[in-house]
């Protein structure tokens, strides 16, 4: 055998085994870049926004024993509300004389009893019940700023708008249960959205 016989099997080897070390390079490549690289997407911004969605915005519904409860705290407060509200805007003599023993003139018992029925108004309509609750916070906050500007007795008097305000409240996180979790959520349930993945978040 000659030496031009010898060289050319030596070369084809050499090449074989740079192909060999190609396809190594190729498949490692492949498997970091194609496998990991997709599923570490997925775990990053797939499965964690979706848990977060269901702990933001998840609730229990309300069971039929709360659902009654609630519109039984909720009828009261309305109940009472509407009937004072009817008194003024009627200009009934209790009406009157109770509110300018509030230190009011008596030019404004009707317009103090066309508010409360439209902040009333409000609360009973279900998509805007929560606005309602406010409006009637802030009307039944200015009855307790009153009370006290008048030294009146606290449990009977100066605290009566409070237990009305609790009623309504109540009564309104026991129907609803998205009130509800918004009312007693804690600070565990607030969940964070986690970073996109690749995100620069080097100093």
């Amino acid at each position: 055998m000659t030496t031009t016989e010898k060289a050319v099997p030596e070369s084809e080897q050499t090449t074989r085994a740079l192909d060999a070390a190609g396809a190594v390079g190729a498949s490692g490549t492949h498997g970091a870049s194609g496998a990991a690289g997709p599923s570490g997407t997925r775990a990053a911004s797939g499965a964690a926004p979706a848990s977060g969605t269901h702990s933001l915005s998840g609730a229990a519904p309300a069971s039929a024993a709360q659902r009654w409860a609630g519109r039984v705290l909720s009828g009261l407060a309305v109940v009472f509300l509407l009937f004072d509200g009817l008194m003024k805007v009627l200009r009934a003599q209790p009406a009157v004389e109770g509110t300018v023993q509030l230190g009011y003139p008596e030019s404004t018992v009707v317009g103090i009893g066309l508010i409360l029925l439209a902040c009333l108004a409000l609360h009973l309509i279900p998509r805007t019940a929560v606005l309602g609750a406010i409006l009637l916070t802030g009307y039944l906050g200015g009855a307790v700023a009153t009370h006290v500007r008048l030294l009146n007795r606290l449990f009977s008097h100066t605290l009566f708008p409070v237990y009305v305000g609790v009623l309504i409240w109540l009564g309104l996180a026991l129907r609803d249960a998205e009130v509800r979790r918004g009312v007693l959520a804690r600070g565990g349930d607030l969940v964070v959205p986690p970073r996109p993945a690749g995100g620069g978040g080097g100093a």
